[in-house]
């Protein structure tokens, strides 16, 4: 796919933000409104605890397996095309899923789902690096806003729309915006253009090892409540040697794990991803529980208290971008990760007679620092890639949002295994202390680089790099 310089006018560039924000919300949403409906989808299908579950964790295998395979597609076939791909996806689960009959079929309909809304935003970050040359990273921090504000609201969007139709419902939910995204994309994306005849080669012995691989890790994860299983350990890292020396030795494989190797600030980047989303999503699992078992708050005052993360996040992300515009990505990443420990440490103050305004303010702390690293760690990674890489590198970056997620899952799983209480969430705190100050070390590591220190010469750089 070619890269051309923009010279449209600034309502047709408007359009298309406007596409690819509405485009790429719908992933946070369907994986946070999804959540809400779980209770009443276990009772009508007379499921076990295990069986919801694989409900959410199949939906994390599809993302990662398949958001760095259509990033890959993207920066090949075509970007308009995976997009407006994507959306057509979406709305085929969408409209198939309430009509579900079984869990099987639902599973499904969830995995046409993922594919779908995994096109949308490695294709969309490619689109605005390749068309949006102004304020490019003003425009990155407004998707990302978007995308964290769908995520924030989409439990209490869901749990309205249970109560009037049932969990069919949030399915639903998602056709005006595929129809405003689709026409918006349509016509204010600009047409692809090809500039190679060469065929992509599809790594289908790799893309099998990576599943099998990821499904295991997932497994093994979410059994260690009921005890360490020696088998799923030895087989998932197993598979993870196997899969690391047969992509060592393709031409052209699913990850290329030795660029990852020889540029590990790029590497570096995915690694604090994860371990900021870990310490965000753990909160977002364990806090709403904690303080309806043991604070004894209704779900609508544990809303608002919960919404003390995303909120604040989303201040932080705009304040984030201009200061990285100005000075460049280290100061901002490292007061971000600075003020996540800070925050994390304050949870340890957090018990049963705490005062409900003291949690919401360590908890403001936490979502202020996530959303300076998110937006931080996002436009440095495009710092370190070309336009024409783009939608390999946000489909990992993606993945790596997910891999957060199911450590995040797995660590409450384990915490709480024995029940919610002061006790199990100052153990959950120090395992997200020993993350913080890791996540610290990484971004120590990755800001020396001469290339993180100064801004404006980045996006110079990138654009010489493209053909």
């Amino acid at each position: 796919m070619s890269v051309i310089t923009n010279d449209s006018p600034v309502k047709r560039q408007n359009f298309l933000i406007a596409a690819i924000a509405f485009g790429i919300v719908l992933n946070p949403l369907n994986t946070s409104m999804i959540t809400v409906a779980l209770p009443e989808i276990k009772n009508e299908f007379l499921l076990t605890s295990n069986e919801i579950t694989w409900l959410i964790a199949s939906y994390f295998i599809v993302c990662a397996i398949f958001l760095p395979l259509i990033g890959k597609l993207s920066d090949f076939y075509g970007r308009k095309k995976i997009f407006l791909s994507g959306l057509l996806l979406v709305s085929v689960s969408s409209f198939a899923a309430p009509l579900s009959q079984s869990l099987p079929f639902l599973l499904g309909m969830r995995a046409i789902q993922a594919i779908g809304v995994s096109a949308l935003y490695p294709a969309g970050m490619g689109i605005v690096r390749s068309y949006i040359e102004k304020n490019q990273n003003r425009v990155i921090g407004s998707l990302t806003v978007c995308a964290t504000t769908s995520a924030a609201f989409g439990p209490t969007i869901s749990g309205l729309l249970i109560q009037q139709g049932g969990w069919h419902v949030i399915f639903y939910v998602n056709f005006p915006i595929i129809i405003i995204s689709a026409i918006l994309g349509f016509f204010f994306i600009p047409k692809d253009e090809k500039t190679t005849t060469k065929t992509f080669k599809w790594d289908g012995m790799g893309i099998i090892i990576f599943s099998c691989m990821i499904s295991l890790w997932i497994y093994f994860l979410q059994t260690l409540k009921s005890g360490l299983s020696l088998w799923a350990l030895i087989g998932s890292l197993a598979l993870t040697f196997l899969f690391y020396f047969f992509e060592k030795r393709k031409q052209e494989p699913f990850i290329d794990v030795i660029f990852l190797k020889k540029n590990l600030n790029i590497s570096f980047v995915y690694i604090q991803y994860i371990f900021a989303t870990l310490i965000f999503f753990a909160m977002l699992l364990s806090m709403p529980m904690y303080l309806q078992s043991v604070l004894m708050l209704s779900s609508k005052l544990t809303g608002m208290i919960m919404l003390s993360l995303s909120i604040f996040s989303i201040i932080s992300t705009p304040l984030a971008t201009r200061w990285i515009e100005k000075s460049g990505y280290k100061l901002p990443l490292l007061t971000g990760v600075i003020i996540g420990v800070v925050g994390v440490v304050l949870l340890m103050t957090i018990k049963h007679s705490s005062p409900l305004y003291w949690i919401f303010i360590v908890l403001s702390i936490i979502g202020f620092s996530n959303g300076i690293l998110n937006i931080g760690l996002q436009t440095l990674l495009y710092s370190f890639v070309s336009k024409s890489e783009t939608g390999t590198a946000s489909g990992l970056f993606l993945m790596s949002r997910f891999i957060g997620n199911i450590l995040a899952s797995s660590v409450f799983g384990l915490m709480f295994a024995t029940g919610v209480n002061d006790t199990n969430l100052n153990w959950m705190t120090i395992i997200l202390i020993v993350v913080s100050v890791i996540l610290l070390s990484g971004i120590l590591f990755i800001t020396k680089s001469k290339v993180a220190k100064s801004a404006p010469g980045l996006e110079k750089m990138n654009t010489e790099n493209v053909s």
